[in-house]
């Protein structure tokens, strides 16, 4: 349906002070806080994790050298979306409009409710992260206690029981992640880079980051979050994150929470020779999800 003089009644009218509504001041992205970007050129992207060697063994003297076999762990895909809308306007709606081209500003809304779209699907990674069914290549959720190694061993994400945000919780996931280990089970140096929080946690985050000594305590003690730069990249509001109690870590393991574009933003209009109605459409192709589940740390929070 075609927008028409009876749904813009006010805009043919002489003296109208002022349009609003579509001007609200809007969040900037938040989207690439989380995730790497790359391109695509096909219709989905796969990944395949790779493992390395096992531990060097000591060579007994006069015996032969040990040999070991590297292997693919296993892989993740991601299928490109498109994500596409449209509107039309009556050709006697564009000729009485008395203010601001109407097609120019209505494409401006259009362009807001992309950008909420890919926020949103973006921030539906971490909100599904705890959630069966939402698994990745390894068969697993994003945030798992029992991620399988090549090696037989297990990889955990998250805590054991959900906690909220504190200074202790964040020192344990700190601890946590310094144990990871790769597929044949040999230690790496994974750390966190950025705490990822809804904003009923940001006051929170604010103090635990920012503060020299410990808050919460009488004590006079230095805040070691702070003092050892724990996580060098501060922290992130993400509006879109739909447990208030929840909080993430991002961590320096690459290759972990993706954002493939396939095709950008694209806006087109034309005119239907019929009608004489104005015809505007926008349409983008991406896909967005994790390969290694290291790459980030998560918890609920309380519920």
């Amino acid at each position: 349906m075609p927008i028409t003089r009876s749904q813009m009644q006010n805009e043919l009218v002489p003296g109208l002070h002022a349009l609003f509504g579509l001007t609200y001041n809007r969040y900037p992205e938040e989207w690439p806080a989380i995730f790497e970007k790359a391109t695509s050129t096909r219709a989905w992207e796969e990944e395949q994790k790779l493992s390395g060697f096992g531990t060097a063994p000591i060579k007994a003297e006069n015996a032969p050298i040990a040999y070991d076999t590297a292997q693919e762990a296993w892989k993740s895909r991601y299928n490109m979306i498109t994500v596409a809308m449209g509107f039309a306007i009556s050709e006697e709606a564009m000729d009485d409009n008395l203010y601001a081209s109407v097609g120019a500003r209505y494409t401006k809304a259009m362009a807001i409710s992309f950008q909420n779209t890919k926020e949103t699907i973006c921030a539906n990674v971490l909100n599904n992260g705890f959630t069966s069914g939402y698994t990745g290549g390894d068969g697993k959720v994003l945030f798992a206690t029992d991620h399988p190694l090549v090696s037989g061993g297990t990889n955990s994400n998250k805590p054991t029981t959900g906690v909220d945000l504190s200074e202790t919780a964040l020192e344990n996931a700190i601890i946590q992640i310094a144990a990871w280990k790769d597929e044949r089970g040999l230690l790496i140096n994974a750390m966190p880079k950025k705490l990822i929080i809804p904003p009923a946690n940001m006051f929170t985050a604010e103090r635990l980051l920012k503060t020299i000594l410990r808050t919460g305590t009488s004590d006079n003690d230095i805040n070691a979050l702070n003092s050892m730069s724990s996580i060098p990249e501060g922290f992130a509001v993400n509006h879109r994150l739909t447990d208030s109690n929840s909080w993430y870590l991002k961590t320096n393991v690459t290759d972990g929470l993706k954002f493939f574009t396939r095709k950008k933003i694209k806006f087109e209009q034309d005119g239907d020779f019929d009608t004489g109605n104005a015809r505007f459409k926008a349409s983008e192709r991406y896909a967005a999800g994790w390969s290694d589940p290291l790459s980030c740390f998560g918890c609920p929070g309380v519920s």
